[in-house]
C-alpha cells in the first residue's frame, strides 16, 4: 500500500513537474511574440516621419512611396488580426518595400545629406536589427517549447494537459518576399 501510494505520489509529481515546465516555455513563447510586435509597432511608427522626410525630394519616385504606405497600412491590419501566416506576408511586403525606399535613397545626394534623413535611417536600421534578434529569439524559444511537447514522456502527457505546438516565425516557401529587393535606378 506505501509502494503504491509512494508510486502515485511520484507520478503526480512528474506530471506536475512537465506541466510547469510547459507552462514557462509556452509563456516565453507569448512573451517572444510580443517583444517582435513591439519592434513591429516602432517601426511602424517610424515610416511616416520617414516618408515625408523624403517625399519632397524623391517626387518622381512617387510610386515607391506609395508601396511602402500601403504595406505599412496591410501590416498593421495584419497584426491585429493575430494571424501569424498573415502577419508573416504582411511584415515581408513591408520589409521588401523599406529595402526599395532605403536602396533609392542613395541615390540622392540632398537626403544623405539631410540630418532628419539620415537619423531617422539610423533608428529604421537599428529597429530593422533589433525585429531580427526578436524573430530569433522566438523561433528558439518555439523550438523548444515544441520539442518539449515532442518528446517521449512528455508528448504523451502535453495533449491531454491541452498544449499545442506554436508556429515559427518564418516566409512561406512560394513568397516572393524570400527575394532581394530589385531596384531599378535607370529612369
Amino acid at each position: 500500500m506505501i509502494i503504491s501510494a509512494v508510486v502515485l505520489l511520484a507520478g503526480v509529481l512528474w506530471v506536475v513537474m512537465i506541466f510547469n515546465n510547459l507552462i514557462k516555455l509556452r509563456n516565453q513563447v507569448a512573451n517572444g511574440y510580443k517583444q517582435i510586435d513591439v519592434q513591429l509597432k516602432r517601426r511602424c511608427d517610424l515610416i511616416p516621419n520617414l516618408i515625408n522626410s523624403v517625399k519632397g525630394e524623391m517626387k518622381f519616385e512617387q510610386s515607391t512611396l506609395e508601396r511602402v504606405i500601403q504595406a505599412r497600412a496591410a501590416a498593421m491590419s495584419a497584426g491585429a488580426s493575430g494571424n501569424m501566416n498573415e502577419i508573416l506576408a504582411k511584415e515581408g511586403s513591408l520589409t521588401q518595400a523599406l529595402g526599395k525606399l532605403i536602396a533609392l535613397t542613395e541615390n540622392y545626394p540632398s537626403l544623405k545629406a539631410n540630418e532628419s534623413v539620415k537619423t531617422l535611417m539610423e533608428e529604421l536600421t537599428h529597429t530593422e536589427n533589433q525585429i531580427g534578434f526578436a524573430r530569433q529569439f522566438y523561433n528558439d524559444i518555439v523550438t523548444r517549447f515544441n520539442t518539449e511537447q515532442q518528446v517521449f514522456p512528455n508528448n504523451v502527457v502535453a495533449p491531454i494537459m491541452g498544449f499545442t505546438g506554436a508556429v515559427l516565425f518564418e516566409l512561406p516557401q512560394d513568397s516572393r518576399d524570400r527575394e532581394a529587393p530589385k531596384v531599378d535606378l535607370a529612369v
